[in-house]
This record gives C-alpha cells, structure tokens and sequence, in this order.
C-alpha cells in the first residue's frame, strides 16, 4: 500500500514539487495595510501576494490588518493568529492610531516590544514597519513617536521599515484628502518600501 501511493504520489506531482505547506507571512497591521478607502485587492498587501507568487517564492500572505487598531488591540489579537496561521514571518506595522490619539510614547513603546517578543518566541522573524504622524501633533511628541520604531528595531533586532509611506507622504496625488491615508496609487510605492527589507528574509 505505501509503495502504491509513493507511485500516485510521483505521478500526481511535478518533478521537483513539495509537499510541505506553503510558509506564512502574517501581517498585524491598521487601515495603512487594511487598504482604507479603496478595494483590499488594490492594497499593499495583496501586491504582496502577487509578488511572492510572481517570483515563485512559496509564502502565503494572510492580512490581519484592522483599520482603527491601535497597539493594544494588535497585542491582544496576537495570540490567537500566531496559534492559527503559525507564520514564519511577521510584519508589524502598528502605532499610527495611539499616535493619533495622543497616547503616552512608552507606552506604545511597550506594546510594540510585547508584540514583537511574542511573535519571535513564537518562532516567527519580525519585520518592524514605521508610520508617521501629521505635523499638528507637536515636534517634540512626533519626534519622540518616530524613535520609537528604530530603538525597539535595535532593542530587539528586527528588521525596520522606517517609514511605509517614505516618497508618498506630502503628495497630494498619493494622499487620500484626509491627508492620513494613502491612495490606490500609493500602494506599489508603499510595497517596495516594506519589500526592501522583507525579501531578505524569505
């Protein structure tokens, strides 16, 4: 019988195909990832997909992305996802909605650390993405906000996306009017952003 299907097997498959599942990229995101205000197929994410499947890279991609969450929310969702998907990679792109809400930098700094620790102990690389904040919060809180993503990247040694919106931002052809969200667009623009240090890893 195991002779028998080790043949169906050898003909069912193509020479040189695996019958390991496909690798899975996890990405924890908010509305910047969730594709806010257009079709989620037009998203960074699903560019993603069509990448990796494009350069035959076996990864599935799932978008946990949630517009509106905060890192509080993103932590708490965490464990379920990690036990569910059991992604190899995590892309964390997280932070933007506690900026816009004013919340105290340490402690979107502790929340971002958490989700990170937790995603490695989990077996699974991290890829830390950062967001910027419009420039009526204050130069000093922006400031402070915008180091946080390079010190927990250094803190905790994952990669960094500095900015996911680096050569959109500040372009009103790119920008949604809230001048917050990226448009249809911008979104090839924002995948080569998180590619840079994503493709390192696969």
């Amino acid at each position: 019988m195991r002779r028998l299907l080790l043949v169906l097997l050898m003909v069912v498959l193509p020479a040189g195909a695996s019958l390991a599942a496909p690798r899975t990229i996890l990405v924890l995101g908010d509305s910047l990832s969730a594709a806010f205000g257009f079709e989620l197929r037009h998203g960074w994410v699903a560019q993603l997909e069509q990448r990796l499947a494009r350069d035959r890279l076996d990864y599935a991609v799932v978008n946990a992305s949630v517009s509106g969450d905060t890192t509080a929310n993103g932590l708490a969702r965490l464990p379920a996802l990690l036990q569910r998907h059991r992604p190899g990679i995590v892309i964390v792109e997280l932070g933007g909605n506690d900026g816009l809400r004013g919340l105290p930098p340490e402690q979107i700094k502790h929340n971002i650390v958490a989700i990170v620790k937790e995603a490695k102990v989990a077996g699974a690389k991290v890829v830390l993405v950062g967001v910027p904040l419009p420039p009526n919060y204050g130069r000093q809180y922006i400031e402070r906000f915008r180091r946080l993503y390079g010190e927990i990247a250094a803190e905790q040694n994952v990669a960094l996306v500095p900015s996911i919106v680096d050569g959109v931002a500040g372009d009103r052809v790119l920008m949604q009017p809230d001048g917050i969200h990226p448009t249809a667009q911008a979104q090839p623009r924002m995948l080569e952003n998180v590619w840079a240090k994503l493709r390192g890893l696969l």
